[in-house]
């Protein structure tokens, strides 16, 4: 389900292509009818094929290339049409070679309609494509607008209205407090007291709210007074001040709903079901692939400092349910209950262990946390439970980098923000990198992050 808004204006960018496309389309079809007629007479079934094709083809074609946006001048325009014209009918010759059909087409007649078919396309979409942007200017401005709001959050919005075709913002108008900010983009007006006479003088027609939520009552007493004003009223939440997890906006059974912290198990099931086949199987691979390295480091562990080859370490999972980790035994066997980060100059470390840990082959057990389904191989890393604890409470929004499985490697170790955070603020940073990863999360962002992970083995902040 989308937002109203954007079901707005989707529904006009859709107006705008199928009133544009079915007139092309029609155009295409009918000279195509009048070449076979004028050749053979009548319309033979392989050419009425043709025609179906052309029509389904053509939408995804068109779509793609946005051959009718309206933001796209004459010129771009027929280039786009061409593109998708010609895109269009390499597929049907495709399809015609693969059915072994090229023989039942007439050659003149498809070469006459490859050119006289484009034109008659044309010959459509100039007047359309000029109706649509004049429509679109007339009313773009009908639609003027102002700012309620001098926040930098009201600044940026002014920014992407102000863009080429967009909506014509004349100026800001400060609410009560903000007298003492100045805007960068757009000049001031005047303050709330003054709107109304605002919108007279400047035969405005859309006011867009952009104030923080302390303001809520300010907001409402602002919409309750435009009312009986011949304006929109459009806010634009100032969520600024908030740290937004997922955030998406949406309707229950048309009533709005703004998703603050969604988990993207719950967004994005489908995805993150392929995310996990994914991983399993590239994890069992790298088992297999890497075994000899897996039994020399098992090896190397067990001959360098008594206790066991594994070091398995409780640590929080997805949602926070608690696991245990794999990893090569880099330490000499301590009590792991003080909450105390490895350094540089640690003294627990052995010395294959050093190795383990700058090359990163003490993780590499983790694969088989991946191959049971309780890690990922893209996503936050894991930290002790002790250090859960001592975090919560410490760092913002800590705990919301457990709303996906952890990972062997992710967004904030390719960014370099991994190794020993020694204060809060290093601490916070790597966090801030987990919840970017979680809001921008897909599957083609993970394959970038398992592709770089391998330059930055050896970062000097390993150890």
């Amino acid at each position: 389900m989308t937002s109203q808004y954007t079901s707005r204006a989707t529904h006009r960018k859709g107006l705008t292509f199928w009133s544009q496309w079915a007139c092309g389309m029609a155009l295409a079809n009918l000279v195509l009818i009048m070449l076979v007629w004028d050749q053979v007479g009548t319309v033979a079934s392989e050419y009425r094929v043709a025609m179906i094709l052309t029509v389904l083809g053509s939408v995804p074609a068109y779509s793609f290339l946005q051959v009718y946006h309206k933001r796209h001048g004459i010129l771009s325009g027929m280039g786009r049409l061409l593109a998708g014209w010609m895109s269009l009918l390499g597929a049907l010759i495709a399809i015609a070679f693969l059915t072994q059909t090229t023989a039942v087409f007439s050659r003149q007649v498809i070469m006459l309609w490859v050119g006289l078919g484009y034109l008659a396309q044309v010959a459509s979409f100039l007047p359309l494509h000029y109706l649509a942007r004049m429509h679109s200017r007339k009313v773009r401005n009908e639609r003027r607008s102002v700012i309620i709001g001098i926040s930098p959050m009201a600044d940026a919005l002014a920014k992407k209205l102000t863009t080429p075709n967009r909506v014509p913002v004349i100026g800001f108008i400060a609410a009560s407090g903000e007298n003492g900010l100045v805007p960068t983009t757009l000049p001031l007006l005047g303050n709330v007291d003054e709107l109304r006479d605002i919108i007279v003088r400047e035969e405005v027609r859309r006011v867009y709210i952009a104030l923080p939520l302390a303001q809520l009552a300010t907001i409402e007493g602002l919409y309750i007074d435009l009312l009986d004003m011949s304006v929109d009223v459009v806010w634009i939440p100032d969520f600024g001040s908030m740290m937004l997890l997922n955030q998406s906006i949406s309707e229950i059974e048309r009533m709005p709903a703004i998703y603050l912290n969604e988990s993207p198990i719950s967004s994005h099931p489908a995805a993150l079901l392929g995310k996990e086949l994914m991983e399993r199987t590239l994890a069992a691979l790298a088992i297999v692939a890497l075994s000899p390295l897996l039994i020399g480091a098992a090896i190397a562990v067990k001959l360098s400092s008594p206790g066991p080859v594994l070091f398995k370490q409780n640590r929080h999972g997805c949602n926070g349910e608690v696991i245990k980790v794999w990893k090569f035994r880099s330490m000499r066997v301590h009590d792991d209950s003080e909450v105390r980060q490895a350094t540089r100059t640690d003294d627990r470390i052995t010395r294959v262990g050093a190795f383990l840990r700058r090359s990163s082959i003490d993780e590499l057990p983790q694969l088989f946390n991946v191959l049971f389904g309780e890690m990922a191989l893209v996503g936050p890393r894991p930290h002790a439970v002790t250090h859960n604890l001592y975090y919560t409470g410490k760092v913002e929004a800590y705990m919301a980098r457990h709303r996906l499985k952890p990972g062997i490697t992710g967004l904030a170790q390719i960014t370099g923000h991994r190794g020993e955070t020694e204060t809060l603020e290093k601490m916070q940073q790597r966090v801030a990198q987990d919840l970017n990863y979680i809001n921008q999360w897909s599957l083609w962002l993970d394959i970038k992050i398992l592709v770089k992970t391998p330059f930055t083995l050896f970062s000097k902040n390993i150890y």
